[in-house]
């Protein structure tokens, strides 16, 4: 029987703030049903401050990480692109924290589950593009910023057979919840796309010859289907193999 001194540590990266709200200083944000997932999983959540000297010493006490997402985007700089789109608003010392943390993971073969601009952050992490803005980009797409609650489903995503998300959910169609205007564009080497929403926006990728490696660009922390709450529960089953 998992005791709590073996429950395997899954690190949360937070988001950042500034003064203003909640309070007059700089502060953290994280919802909790980030946490609240993760520990119905079996894991032990972190939360995880944006000190970049302390990188190495969070890498050797984490199992597995959860990159989340937030209301700001990846630098264009960051995957090649000379020009920034008007909607983009960049949080750089919380992107240069999380990357910095994701490549000493991805060095461990720690397990990494990338949420909404977590998943976008792995996918340049690993030499893949974003697309900057989907309205400008994708004609006809679907409403990928939903205007309904985040505990309602948004519009559904195709998932690709034999990959590491089917054999998670179990599923060919998902309801996802939607929060983005930024997307995949080109994953990179040795980086499959495993869910695409009928727009043609990819909504899910991964990298097969890695332990686990999943970015999906929906909100499963809010566990509005099964398949989502399984997403953390094979997480945290990998991040317990030794």
């Amino acid at each position: 029987m998992t005791t709590t001194r073996t429950l395997p540590v899954i690190g949360i990266t937070l988001d950042s703030e500034a003064p203003g709200g909640y309070a007059r200083m700089p502060w953290y944000a994280l919802r909790q049903n980030y946490c609240a997932v993760v520990a119905r999983a079996g894991g032990l959540p972190l939360p995880l401050p944006h000190l970049p000297d302390l990188v190495a010493a969070y890498l050797e006490r984490l199992d597995g990480l959860v990159l989340t997402g937030g209301a700001f985007d990846i630098d264009p700089a960051l995957f090649g692109a000379t020009v920034r789109h008007a909607t983009v608003t960049l949080k750089e010392d919380r992107t240069r924290f999380e990357l910095a943390l994701l490549m000493g993971a991805l060095a461990r073969d720690m397990p990494v589950l990338g949420i909404c601009g977590g998943q976008q952050l792995l996918n340049v992490a690993l030499g893949g593009t974003l697309v900057q803005h989907i309205p400008d980009e994708v004609a006809g797409c679907l409403a990928h910023e939903q205007p309904n609650p985040r505990t309602e489903a948004g519009h559904e995503v195709m998932v690709t057979p034999e990959s590491l998300l089917y054999r998670v959910v179990a599923e060919r169609t998902l309801a996802v919840n939607s929060a983005h205007h930024q997307a995949v564009r080109t994953v990179g080497p040795g980086v499959v796309v495993s869910a695409r929403a009928a727009d043609g926006v990819i909504e899910a990728i991964e990298a097969p010859a890695r332990r686990f490696c999943l970015g999906v660009q929906w909100h499963p922390e809010y566990e509005i289907t099964r398949a989502d709450s399984r997403l953390f529960a094979a997480l945290v089953r990998a991040a317990a193999e030794p």
